[in-house]
């Protein structure tokens, strides 16, 4: 169970924070913070490959079949299995090496490049006709990639912030924070609602 909890708009894109679990969105697509085996893991990646079945698994060997792993800063669609989610988008985070090794530009590069991919899985799931525009991330690479999340969270709400600026058919991007400290982490970066 998830709730909406902060809201910010992005030209005509509605930006949102909510603590959940990922695989219970009802979105376009949810993103998995895969690693580059595309072979499933631990944390999210390990929790979206149980909740989509056998099915995303056999997508992503097809997925390696054709074209190897995937590379850092790179992502990869697949069907959403049992998901609520028509699609899982595959996005490979780096790992954290002390912050001189380009892993902003490739956190940031991982957000880019799921969020290009996002348009075919609104073509595909015939989301133009009926208008459901929308992807819900996680943290990527805050966990056991262990990027600092304080960076990671600027790095993930700015680039999509830039993203949907240029790209107004993405309508909704959530940010699914897992735990009560992701969740406290990304809150600042959203407008606060006045005191009740």
């Amino acid at each position: 169970m998830s709730r909406i909890s902060l809201q910010a708009t992005v030209g005509s894109t509605e930006l949102i924070l909510l603590q959940g679990d990922i695989t219970l969105q009802d979105t376009d697509a949810i993103v998995n913070a895969a690693n580059s085996s595309l072979l499933g893991g631990g944390g999210v990646d390990g929790a979206i490959h149980r909740a989509g079945g056998p099915e995303i698994l056999k997508e992503c060997r097809a997925i390696r079949a054709r074209q190897g792993e995937c590379l850092t800063g790179e992502a990869v669609i697949t069907g959403g299995g049992k998901l609520k989610a028509r699609h899982v988008i595959h996005a490979v985070g780096p790992v954290w090496r002390g912050g001189n090794h380009d892993e902003e530009q490739m956190l940031s590069s991982a957000y880019i490049n799921t969020l290009r991919l996002a348009p075919k899985c609104i073509i595909s799931g015939l989301a133009v006709e009926n208008g459901a525009h929308t992807i819900a991330f996680p943290s990527i690479s805050t966990g056991i990639y262990g990027f600092p999340i304080e960076r990671a969270s600027r790095i993930a709400f700015n680039t999509v912030s830039d993203f949907v600026r240029k790209h107004p058919q993405i309508k909704e991007v959530r940010f699914i924070a897992f735990s009560q400290h992701d969740y406290d982490v990304y809150a600042p970066l959203f407008p606060q609602p006045p005191d009740q």
